[in-house]
């Protein structure tokens, strides 16, 4: 292990860095501008594919361009918000499938009782997580009323804008307006919930017979859901965080259903480790939960319009379109059912 040496380097200096590795900048004020508001260390991951393989010198290839290297990294930057727009839906839905199945066969605050958890589901902490928001929200909410009835209007207008705070966020309203149970049901709980607090509460869930009836929302086997889930929580990060997607790799492969069109074509339950079977996954459930907004068809436009991006680093096969049509038509054939 050696000590960090490297020294800073103003944009000029990086610029200049970047033209004795070889990377061709047609536009050198433009290209100033552009490390001046996005890091040189931010633009590395995508410099790789136009640099010689395991050259200590950072070397590009011969043609190498830096609006090259730009093209991936604007396509990335369209291909985290289209992620993000399908994680979206799904991370509804989700919420609302939890809901809508264990409310109404365990009551309105379930999430509350420990019986309905794996023995090695963290219950305590997932409680005191929302005992926080609550009390959290219950100060603020004090401290805006407090400065509302300092204000020099009409008592009347106090009393509306006051309601209207309270209403501003449910957590804040159930602690005014009730005194036990000490938290709000579980359909505002879940709201509540990030992604991945949803995922672990799904696979915490002590009854297989629980996350079935959640899972059959999705069409898919319910061990299925829950390692898509995983996935779906640590690809939602990397978008929530503008961090490299378009090359990523999966650290754990996700589980497939057996009844489900494979990613690359093959009759297994584990399947590659790079974006397409994310994307597999996106296509699949976005239809089956809101097929109205063809998300598929708007992923697969977005990438033919990139087509100068290599594809392989995301993992898409030669015959990509015909597996994506494959995961719709699979979807499509079971909706309702």
């Amino acid at each position: 292990m050696t000590s960090f040496d490297k020294p800073p380097l103003e944009p000029a200096e990086q610029l200049q860095l970047l033209e004795t590795r070889g990377l061709q900048i047609t536009d050198r004020d433009r290209a100033l501008r552009l490390l001046e508001v996005t890091s040189l260390f931010r633009l590395t991951p995508y410099m790789r594919p136009f640099q010689f393989r395991d050259d200590a010198e950072h070397r590009f290839r011969p043609g190498a361009r830096l609006a090259d290297v730009v093209s991936v990294y604007s396509f990335d930057a369209e291909l985290r918000h289209a992620v993000m727009v399908a994680i979206e839906r799904i991370e509804v839905a989700l919420r609302a499938g939890i809901s809508n199945s264990m409310a109404p066969r365990h009551g309105a605050h379930w999430y509350m009782e420990r019986s309905h958890f794996a023995s090695q589901f963290d219950h305590a902490r997932m409680l005191a997580d929302l005992e926080v928001l609550m009390r959290k929200e219950r100060e603020q909410f004090e401290r805006e009323v407090a400065q509302i009835r300092r204000s020099n209007v009409a008592e009347a207008l106090k009393t509306r804008r006051i309601d209207n705070r309270m209403r501003d966020n449910y957590f804040r309203f159930y602690g005014a307006r009730y005194r036990e149970p000490p938290l709000p049901p579980s359909w505002a709980a879940m709201e509540e919930l990030s992604l991945g607090s949803i995922s672990h509460l799904y696979q915490g869930l002590a009854r297989d017979s629980d996350r079935k009836v959640i899972a059959k929302r999705f069409d898919v086997n319910q061990r299925v859901l829950g390692s898509w889930l995983h996935t779906l929580t640590f690809i939602r990060n990397i978008c929530a965080h503008h961090a490299r997607l378009w090359n990523r790799e999966l650290s754990v492969p996700p589980r497939w259903d057996d009844s489900i069109p494979t990613p690359d074509g093959r009759r297994r339950r584990q399947v590659p480790r790079r974006l397409f079977t994310v994307v597999s996954m996106l296509v699949y459930m976005t239809h089956r939960i809101s097929p109205d907004i063809g998300w598929g068809d708007k992923l697969e436009a977005l990438v033919l319009a990139n087509n100068v991006i290599p594809r392989p680093p995301m993992g898409f096969p030669d015959n990509w379109q015909h597996q994506l049509q494959a995961l719709l038509a699979r979807a499509a054939g079971r909706q309702g059912g």
